[in-house]
């Protein structure tokens, strides 16, 4: 009985850590989840206050997927950048590209989205396969150095969308889990950046 218990405990925690490395939250709306080493979640709809020890994108250099450069430059030409962190190995993530490529198509010029595949270094035919067929034709970094390597390592769950202004500084909430209302959450988050600059919000991902 104690070695039937003891296997038990210990295919638990080795499932906790396989659930952590993959650092994807297996649902289509997850919980709220700290950014921080050894944070967990809570039961908040999705979102958590994005607290300033997650990062911001003031200097970095990145690699897009098709070979290009991003920086601080790229992030500073928009007003607001929504930036969904998502991986191979999660479904949901894959599962809500198809919604992020069609919102991204109706942003106005000075909002944009990009996408960060967190594993998608050394598989870039999976993640251009996977793009491709959800229809998203914008930027996706695969590597970087500097403040996007940081705020990479401070992301716990995948996906994960945080908007940033253009200055690097996260703004709101981040969104964590596949969102069924995504264009109404994405809207939303965007309008809360631009209302802080004194800018005209949004509608529906409509100008």
């Amino acid at each position: 009985m104690k070695n039937r218990r003891k296997r038990v405990l210990v295919f638990a925690a080795g499932l906790a850590l396989a659930l952590s490395i993959a650092g994807c939250s297996g649902k289509k709306e997850s919980s709220g989840a700290g950014a921080g080493a050894g944070s967990s979640g809570s039961e908040d709809g999705g979102t958590r206050q994005a607290e300033n020890e997650i990062g911001s994108l003031k200097s970095f250099e990145a690699e897009t997927l098709d070979g290009g450069t991003f920086t601080q430059e790229d992030i500073a030409s928009k007003d607001v950048t929504i930036i969904n962190f998502w991986s191979l190995t999660c479904g949901p993530c894959i599962e809500e590209m198809p919604d992020i490529a069609e919102f991204a198509k109706t942003l106005p010029d000075h909002i944009q989205l990009i996408t960060v595949c967190l594993d998608g270094g050394g598989n870039a035919e999976n993640a251009e396969s996977i793009l491709k067929e959800a229809g998203f034709e914008g930027t996706t970094l695969i590597a970087g150095t500097g403040d996007i390597r940081k705020l990479c390592g401070n992301i716990q769950y995948t996906p994960t969308t945080l908007v940033v202004d253009k200055d690097g500084n996260i703004i709101g909430e981040e969104i964590i889990g596949r969102r069924e209302d995504l264009a109404d959450v994405y809207t939303e988050a965007v309008n809360l950046a631009l209302k802080g600059m004194g800018k005209a919000e949004i509608g529906d991902g409509e100008e």
